[in-house]
């Protein structure tokens, strides 16, 4: 018999799906890996550390997120980390503490059995300045984190990091083999009047990709993504030999939060059938 094909690739959910009920309090952080698996029968996800802001260094709540993930048979991915400090700030004492705050990060996802942080490219100055200041710091946060086998990892997320021609130059810079991309389908705003091509983009970060959010705001009748065409998305995606995660990651208004992620995840289903 032939052997089975290749999945073309998986699908989990990112606690950002879910942002109004978190910040509204009406879920926890806690929560999330039985919502993951029982309500959305899926068995990954990525967490945020706005979510759960306080408890980096809360071994025992830490030891209770990851029990609760394992009771429901779910594996907790990376964790996105905002609000942390600029990496390529021009000064360096600024650099090293936004560095020491995202090991912190590094130190709870190695806890968790997470594979990754995810981490912003900010700084200030000239586009080369920024990349020099950016590699310096993601190169020594990157160093910190390979004992701990954890991979730093940059979205493009507005501003320069959406220009990922420039995003790429930094990664190549820091050329160590846990500081990769996370490209994010959605997020290629560059300012208020211009936009980075968004499957350049995604083609561009592939290369060094550890994982991919599969972003979504508008469906149509046919359940189709109205602004991102998913299929040439995903053709981009597994066509770079990614054939891991694709994290749901639902930020519309058109529908509620979960019939977002249900309209995404149907959508990612579909296309996957289809590969298969």
């Amino acid at each position: 018999m032939p052997a089975p094909s290749k999945e073309p690739f998986k699908i989990s959910l990112a606690q950002w799906s879910l942002h109004r009920a978190f910040l509204a309090g009406e879920i926890t952080t806690l929560h999330f890996p039985q919502i993951t698996a029982e309500t959305y029968n899926l068995h990954a996800c990525e967490l945020l550390n706005t979510f759960f802001k306080d408890k980096s260094q809360n071994t025992q709540y830490l030891k209770e997120l990851k029990k609760r993930a394992d009771d429901h048979n779910v594996k907790l991915l990376l964790i996105m980390c905002d609000h942390e400090g600029e990496l390529g700030h021009p000064d360096e004492k600024i650099r090293n503490n936004a560095i020491a705050n995202h090991m912190r990060w590094v130190e709870a996802a190695r806890k968790l059995g997470c594979h990754s942080i995810r981490v912003n490219a900010r700084s200030a100055g000239t586009p080369q300045e920024q990349q020099k200041l950016l590699a310096a710091g993601l190169h020594q946060l990157s160093i910190q984190a390979q004992p701990f086998n954890i991979n730093i990892l940059v979205e493009n997320h507005g501003g320069l990091s959406s220009n990922s021609k420039w995003l790429v130059e930094i990664i190549k810079k820091v050329n160590l083999p846990n500081c990769g991309t996370l490209p994010d389908f959605g997020n290629f705003k560059l300012n208020d009047h211009d936009e980075y091509d968004r499957y350049q983009g995604v083609s561009e970060m592939m290369p060094y990709a550890k994982a991919v959010s599969a972003k979504s705001n508008h469906f149509n009748q046919q359940g189709e993504e109205s602004e991102i065409d998913y299929h040439k998305m995903i053709k981009i995606v597994t066509n770079a030999n990614y054939h891991s995660h694709l994290g749901i990651e639902y930020e519309g208004n058109q529908l509620s939060e979960h019939n977002g992620i249900i309209a995404t995840k149907n959508l990612l289903q579909k296309i996957k059938t289809n590969l298969q």
